[in-house]
């Protein structure tokens, strides 16, 4: 029979890439939608059609533990965050529910009904974690001995999330994993952040529909890497016998004014200094400068590897805002 799944977050990047992913690997995929008129709904109906939606909530213990009744599954992903760290100095509260305490929720939900022997259980953990001070052994990048020191609200309920998985693993012997991700981007990136701005403005510049762009701080570095790619290293995760925390990422650092010089030489504009302005509005009260994870934990006990480097995920979301802008023209 087919392994089942259920993922919180489908609607999002991660969780879209992964419903395909198992999709190809012959599960069958259950996703969690928040809200009966979700507009997103429609989108995963029409682009995944094998995904089944059960309606619930992080917020809410009692439908995790129905949706967990009714999915029955081998493996539990939970990709569902208030995921922008600038959006969460702005509402703090709501992403220490949802970010924090839901990641709670799921966990008691596995356990409440009787899952815990049986589910094998995912946590989306992230490099802001780390928060980019007490830079360990530079040059080689954050392990996952690292120490934490996060500097966003949505930094803080990650970490959150993360040791109350790694208690629950401890206390009730679930097999929880804990996925330590850097910085993954692709087409499937929401234009709230930063990388998918750049390359949706480039497109719009490149066709005439506008004449710059507005960021903050265009000196921060971060380690970027392709989505598609770090979903397959989650799956991985829970196919191991015994469960771990890894770090996934690439091993390199790349600068916001990087990305920017590849994006636009992509249209052909070799100098992209006079298309962007520095907005303090962008700006973060506590900002991260520099991030870098070293993968190679992973890379030996799990045998993952990225696919696609730098230059080829600026090339890929680019074009693909190409492609997307200009269907709007016509």
């Amino acid at each position: 029979m087919a392994k089942r799944a259920l993922i919180t977050g489908i609607t999002g990047q991660d969780g879209g890439h992964l419903a395909e992913l198992l999709h190809k690997k012959d599960y069958k995929v259950y996703g969690i939608i928040r809200g009966q008129h979700n507009p997103k709904r429609i989108v995963v109906e029409q682009e995944q059609p094998y995904v089944n939606l059960i309606e619930a909530d992080l917020t809410d213990g009692s439908s995790l533990v129905r949706a967990i009744e009714t999915a029955q599954p081998e493996e539990l992903y939970n990709l569902a965050a208030v995921s922008h760290v600038g959006y969460s100095f702005k509402n703090p509260q709501l992403t220490a529910e949802v970010t924090g305490k839901g990641v709670l929720n799921v966990l008691e939900a596995i356990r409440l009904s009787g899952g815990e022997k049986t589910i094998r259980f995912y946590q989306a953990s992230t490099s802001e974690m780390f928060g980019g001070l007490d830079y360990n052994r530079p040059g080689k990048g954050y392990d996952e001995d690292a120490l934490f020191h996060p500097r966003s609200p949505y930094g803080v309920a990650k970490l959150y999330g993360h040791w109350i998985t790694k208690n629950y693993r401890e206390s009730y012997g679930i097999h929880a994993s804990c996925g330590i991700l850097f910085n993954h981007e692709g087409p499937r990136r929401g234009l709230e952040f930063v990388t998918r701005k750049i390359s949706n403005s480039v497109a719009r510049i490149h066709l005439g529909k506008q004449d710059h762009i507005e960021l903050g701080n265009l000196d921060s570095k971060r380690d970027w890497g392709y989505a598609g790619d770090y979903v397959d290293g989650m799956w991985r995760m829970l196919q191991q016998d015994e469960p771990g925390d890894y770090i996934l990422a690439t091993g390199e650092t790349h600068s916001i004014g990087d990305f920017l010089e590849l994006a636009f030489k992509e249209v052909g504009i070799d100098d992209w200094k006079p298309y962007v302005k520095q907005n303090p509005a962008f700006m973060r009260p506590a900002e991260v400068d520099i991030l870098l994870g070293n993968p190679a934990k992973a890379e030996s006990v799990l045998g993952w590897k990225r696919q696609v480097d730098f230059p080829g995920l600026v090339k890929m979301m680019v074009q693909y805002d190409l492609g997307i802008e200009t269907k709007r023209s016509t």
